[in-house]
């Protein structure tokens, strides 16, 4: 692919580009320290600027520096300049992969219930089992082993990839992607102490539903629990990372970020564009206000407002963190000041 034909491909007009004579042939895309000839990468911003010394890459996605743009042409690169460079070559990877699709049709070694409505162009893998009462819409792809348990709808071009689980009256959204090992909508954690009964425990039935909404991403082996009654709901957008777990009866907002190994206790209430890093713990009944962000391994347990920053266990104002980890790492100096002091004073008494 000539970079004349990505640019056109994109629709993209680039804030500046280098001479319209060099339109080198692209065969693939790369980060810039493995980039070599044919390669597109991209640049976001001057502290970068050492590796394009070192890079071989045929053409490069800068932003609008013109020290940048000086440096690419010095080496002989072809390059075009726009606002948000990682954003583009985003898009500029799927002009070059494209994710493997199951034919349209249905494998023979999958188990399909005579009440299943199939829509157009819906591909089904081998020893898929889908129960009744399931809507699947266009052009769905189901991957081999995904059991579908009954009362399920799946909207158009959804993804479910091998091994996940959706239990029974699931409501998954359109172009939705579930990752392998993923199972949406199993029974919550739900259980009651039994009158009279030390130590005991009566399961509370999980009767309630999950729903995804449009455009929501579910990473490998996360799991979402239903609820006893009522919704867990996952807002449109929102991309959760593998291994996490969403407690039954949370609603999460619209457009949130959830990443890696995250807990949320039942219950918990998630804003709009909620970031939550790595290992955050939220508390049950816990609400986070709208663009909330939480730093990696924070635990939450009281609810906050919209636009706040905390990181810590508990977790409390990121800056103050910051301050109080600042600190932390002098204890050990200032512990043998403390000592110190304390001697000197002891002989001052001593003294007297």
């Amino acid at each position: 692919m000539k970079l004349s034909e990505l640019i056109e491909r994109l629709a993209i007009t680039p804030v500046a580009m280098s001479s319209p004579l060099t339109d080198p042939t692209l065969h693939g895309c790369a980060a810039l320290d493995q980039a070599g000839p044919g390669i597109l990468s991209f640049v976001e911003g001057a502290h970068r600027a050492h590796l394009i010394e070192k890079n071989q890459a045929s053409v490069l996605i800068l932003p609008p520096d013109a020290d940048l743009q000086a440096l690419a042409t010095s080496r002989g690169m072809a390059w075009f300049a726009v606002e948000h460079p990682r954003y583009w070559f985003a898009r500029a990877l799927t002009c070059f992969y494209q994710p493997w699709r199951l034919p349209s049709n249905c494998h023979t070694t999958a188990v399909i219930d005579a009440e299943v409505q199939i829509g157009e162009g819906v591909g089904v893998g081998a020893h898929v089992v889908i129960h009744g009462d399931v809507r699947l819409g266009n052009d769905v792809q189901i991957f081999p082993n995904v059991v579908i348990y009954p009362g399920v709808t799946i909207g158009d071009r959804t993804l479910l990839h091998a091994n996940c689980v959706i239990h029974e009256h699931t409501s998954i959204g359109a172009d939705c992607v579930i990752h392998s090992g993923a199972v949406i909508g199993a029974e919550g954690f739900g259980f009651v102490p039994i009158v009279d009964q030390a130590r005991r425990w009566y399961p509370m039935p999980q009767s309630g539903q999950t729903i995804l909404e449009d455009q929501v991403v579910v990473g490998c082996n996360t799991t979402i629990d239903r609820p006893a009654v009522g919704e867990t709901r996952i807002g449109a957008g929102t991309k959760i990372d593998n291994l996490v777990q969403i407690g039954h009866g949370s609603q999460i907002g619209a457009d949130s970020l959830i990443c890696a190994q995250v807990g949320l206790a039942g219950a918990t209430k998630l804003g709009q564009q909620v970031i939550l890093a790595g290992q955050v713990g939220i508390s049950g009944q816990v609400t986070l206000g709208d663009r909330t962000t939480v730093a990696a391994q924070s635990g939450v347990h009281q609810s906050l407002m919209p636009d706040s920053k905390v990181a810590g266990y508990p977790a409390i104002n990121h800056r103050l963190w910051l301050r109080a980890m600042a600190v932390v790492k002098r204890l050990p100096h200032l512990a043998q000041r403390v000592r110190v002091l304390e001697q000197k004073i002891a002989k001052l008494l001593g003294s007297h």
